[in-house]
């Protein structure tokens, strides 16, 4: 008999007591509310007051799997082993519904099939098992939510869950309606055609090095990380009054997710350093505009068209004007749009501006690109709008006039780079425990915990990790060398790609030709080349290699199409999968090339920050000696007292914050230069404004941890910089720097300290500096839930403010209801039921909630008083 058959022949009497049992019961008056339940809370054997062990779920999958193959006849069965193989895995799929984060509403709506997927399923099933274990885990799910269809709650609840959807439609349509004008029916065809050709170009991210042997494309849902924004504050000014900071959460360096980065600023310039996911972010806020799904979050997004302009691809003939955005980009629908649809679409306010990489225009062209954005944004009003830059391409203020918002992306947190690591495992299909290592490897490592900051050097660490065995590199050089490595000597040679006789080229002669083409790039200003201009470099260095029987042209298309380093951004155009590559392949060229006088004269800028501190990684000790007394020779004594936002401008102390960041990892380093830098370094400490705190912290990293002073001597302005400097290196370092400064009265310092939390271990930083601070006034942030337990093993606190997305069943678990008296949902109401779970907090008066959340006083308890952010401390 086939295995599929057997789902048929087991009898619902049969399999409904056994599923029962897995199963809490309900006691009298369960279940009369339209509150949700996870079913995480309803097995029976999770929890203090669970009624099954291991063993008797054990004996329950084991009894299953007997019916299923009692089911099957006497002859048709699987034999014995195959019988307990089939039993231990239906156990260990039936044990992770207890970490399934769904109600049971949610559950039923997945079906059989799709509450399958949700569960844990063993890899290594043998031949025979695998064959009976997909009907045999159907059959299962399938009288699971047909238990959960007969509960006393559901209908209730599924009435209840049918209405919130109904609201949403209406609030959906509202907002559509008020957004989205009258259109002709060709507009209205091709925004439709337009919206998925968006999703399908932006929906998939690169994987580097991902195994050679699958895709290379990672889906976007799959792999997008929300990390976090602050904004950019000219001085000191906006830290004083923790009470007005905390009522605007954007202010003076105060986080919030990034996905929301145009909920509340129709126009933001975002700065983030090179592989901080800044792309990734536009791609996401692209993708979902394109999908017009309704989300309380996301609701800014409906109705908008989304155009992604990256500067370095449109600048190479000349900004475009509206109608001609799909040409700049190479749209294939650039044809197909209707006549003059840009400009109605922008005149109606309905487009979604992502102009990506002010850093990546050269510096002289700049000037006409803010140009080019004032003249747009003037003409056509109401529109969003996002430019990135890397941090100090765009001065402060480049465009405030234009009514933009200075936002930064903030380094990932431990927990974002937790999170990225196993869903890269997860789509890579690594062996399971490769991911556990590595996370413990980054925390463990404060080496490997520096390089973790950033989406692009977690992939590589992801990508050597799983090569390497789990051996890794502990550097930054060491780092691009080993990925090097990887790309440009295993990539072929794992996919067995054949290679002509004549461009066998080794490693490191494949490498010396890409280091030209990057030299030549940054030599040049250039982020891209034409391939002419590439053809042509490569013909000058053809000699230096192994004899090449091949033209510099078929030269180029093999390095093009075979290095991995390499990408055709356009037709006749070349670049490097990013920029990061070219900055390391460029330095070590420029070193090789003795171009030192070249490098300090172009320290002072932006696009060359990069190219420095790899320069004096891959210099010789004389010439790391030369770089870094260059760098301070050019600061005048004057110049280095202060640390104010002015101070950190092309020049003198920017070199200054470089060489003490290049002090890192420059080894075999003669004493009396290090202490030359770190003593001129020493100036620029306490940085005086937020901005200042940021960009010392970005650029100096661990390194200015020993350099901070206070809190003595200090005002409390000066002291929350310094805090918030030492923060932002999430080193495990920085705790006995923060601990100085764990008793300090000022609410503004204190919530900096709170903030910092999630960057640092919960445990160790909850002992360390949570349990020390004055509660007066302040709210404990908690970011996820083992923030929570924290809070609560402490003792609980009374003012508690919750990020990010979560479900009452969590906050009613976790709080304290003893303690609570206000509490901040920074991200709105629970979408799922009403609001009856407040009433679990009897002390509770006040509940903050953001501007943009909906009301719903009708369903809150009579005592408690609903503030929005902005009022937020205008109450006791």
């Amino acid at each position: 008999m086939e295995p599929v058959t057997i789902a048929t022949r087991i009898a619902s009497a049969a399999v409904a007591p056994i599923v029962k049992k897995l199963f809490v019961q309900e006691g009298p008056g369960a279940g009369l509310t339209d509150r949700p339940v996870r079913v995480s809370s309803l097995v029976s054997f999770r929890g203090e007051k669970r009624t099954l062990t291991d063993g008797d779920l054990r004996r329950l999958a084991a009894e299953l799997t007997e019916r299923a193959v009692h089911a099957s006849g006497p002859r048709e069965g699987p034999c014995e082993e195959t019988r307990r193989e089939l039993a231990d895995a239906l156990t260990t799929a039936l044990h992770s519904l207890g970490d399934l984060d769904m109600d049971d509403v949610q559950a039923v709506r997945l079906g059989p099939q799709g509450l399958a997927r949700r569960l844990t399923v063993p890899r290594s099933l043998s031949a025979d098992a695998d064959a009976y274990f997909g009907p045999l885990l159907h059959t299962a799910c399938l009288h699971i939510l047909d238990f959960f269809s007969r509960r006393s709650t559901f209908i209730p609840r599924t009435l209840t869950e049918q209405t919130h959807q109904l609201d949403r439609l209406i609030n959906t349509a509202d907002l559509l309606l008020e957004r989205v004008p009258a259109r002709s029916a060709e507009d209205a065809r091709f925004e439709q055609r337009y919206a998925e050709h968006i999703a399908r170009r932006h929906g998939e991210l690169t994987i580097y090095g991902l195994d050679f042997g699958h895709h290379r494309e990672w889906r976007l849902d799959a792999a997008y990380i929300p990390l976090e924004i602050t904004q950019d504050t000219p001085d000191a000014e906006g830290t004083q009054g923790g009470a007005q900071e905390q009522a605007q959460p954007l202010r003076s360096g105060a986080p919030l997710a990034a996905d929301r980065i145009l909920a509340g600023h129709d126009r933001v310039l975002l700065r983030g350093g090179a592989g901080s996911g800044k792309t990734t972010l536009m791609q996401w806020l692209a993708v979902t505009a394109a999908r017009q799904a309704y989300d309380e979050q996301t609701t800014h997004l409906l109705g908008r068209i989304p155009f992604v302009l990256p500067l370095r691809r449109i600048t190479h003939e000349g900004l475009p004007a509206p109608d001609r955005f799909l040409h700049a980009v190479r749209s294939n629908l650039a044809g197909a749009q209707p006549d003059g649809w840009a400009l109605r679409v922008l005149t109606a306010g309905r487009a979604l501006l992502l102009i990506d990489g002010i850093d990546e225009v050269p510096a002289d062209r700049r000037e006409e690109t803010r140009r080019w954005l004032r003249e747009l944004t003037g003409d056509f009003p109401g529109n969003l709008w996002l430019v990135t830059s890397r941090p100090s391409a765009a001065p402060e203020n480049w465009l405030a006039g234009q009514g933009f918002t200075e936002l930064s992306l903030s380094p990932m947190s431990r927990y974002d780079v937790a999170a990225f690591i196993n869903r890269w495992h997860s789509a890579a299909e690594a062996e399971p425990g490769h991911a556990e290592a590595l996370i413990s490897a980054v925390r463990t490592n404060p080496d490997l915990g520096r390089l973790a900051v950033n989406p692009l050097m977690c992939g590589l660490l992801c990508a050597l990790s799983r090569e390497r065995c789990g051996a890794l590199p502990y550097g930054r050089r060491d780092l691009y060398d080993a990925a090097l490595s990887m790309l440009l000597e295993h990539r072929d040679r794992e996919r067995s790609v054949p290679v002509p006789d004549g461009l066998r080229l080794t490693k490191d002669a494949q490498l010396l030709l890409l280091e030209r083409l990057a030299h030549w790039m940054i030599r040049n200003g250039r982020t891209e080349m034409d391939e002419e201009d590439a053809v042509a470099q490569l013909g000058r260095w053809m000699p230096l290699v192994a004899p090449v029987d091949a033209t510099p042209r078929e030269l180029f298309r093999y390095l093009l199409d075979r290095s991995g380093v390499l990408r055709e951004p356009a037709e006749g155009r070349v670049d490097f999968v990013h920029r990061t590559f070219q900055d390391a392949l460029g330095a070590k060229a420029a070193v090789e090339e003795g171009d030192f006088p070249l490098l300090l004269d172009n320290a002072h800028k932006d696009h060359w920050e990069d190219v420095i501190r790899m320069a004096v990684d891959y210099a010789q000790p004389i010439d790391r000696a030369r770089l870094l007394r260059g760098l301070v020779a050019r600061v005048p004594d004057e110049d280095g007292a202060g640390g104010t936002e002015k101070d950190v401008q092309p020049g003198g102390v920017r070199n200054l914050l470089l060489a003490a960041a290049c002090l890192e990892h420059a080894t075999d380093l003669h004493p009396q230069v290090r202490e030359e830098v770190t003593a001129k370094t020493s100036r620029l400490f306490p940085p005086r404004s937020m901005a200042a705190a940021r960009h010392v912290a970005d650029i100096g990293g661990p390194m200015l941890l020993g350099l901070l002073p206070g809190p003595e001597g200090l005002t409390d302005a000066e002291a929350t910089c310094a805090v918030v400097a030492a923060s932002r290196t999430g080193t495990d370092a920085a705790l006995p720097v923060l601990a100085r400064f764990r008793d300090h009265p000022s609410l503004d310092l204190r919530r900096q300290l709170v903030w910092a939390w999630h960057r640092f271990d919960t445990d160790e930083y909850a002992r360390e500096i949570i349990a020390h601070l004055d509660e007066s006034e302040l709210y404990f942030t908690a970011h996820h839930t083992d923030h929570l337990r924290a809070l609560r093993a402490m003792g609980g606190r009374s003012r508690i403010q919750i990020v990010g997305k979560y479900h009452p069943d969590q906050l009613v678990e976790h709080l304290d209801p003893h303690k609570l008296t206000h509490l901040w949902l920074r991200d709105g109401y629970a979408r799922q039921g009403g609001q009856e779970w407040l009433s679990a907090f009897p002390r509770l008066h006040t509940l903050v909630v953001p501007e943009t959340a909906p009301r719903y006083t009708a369903t809150l308890p009579s005592h408690l008083t609903v503030v929005r952010e902005s009022d937020v401390f205008s109450v006791g």
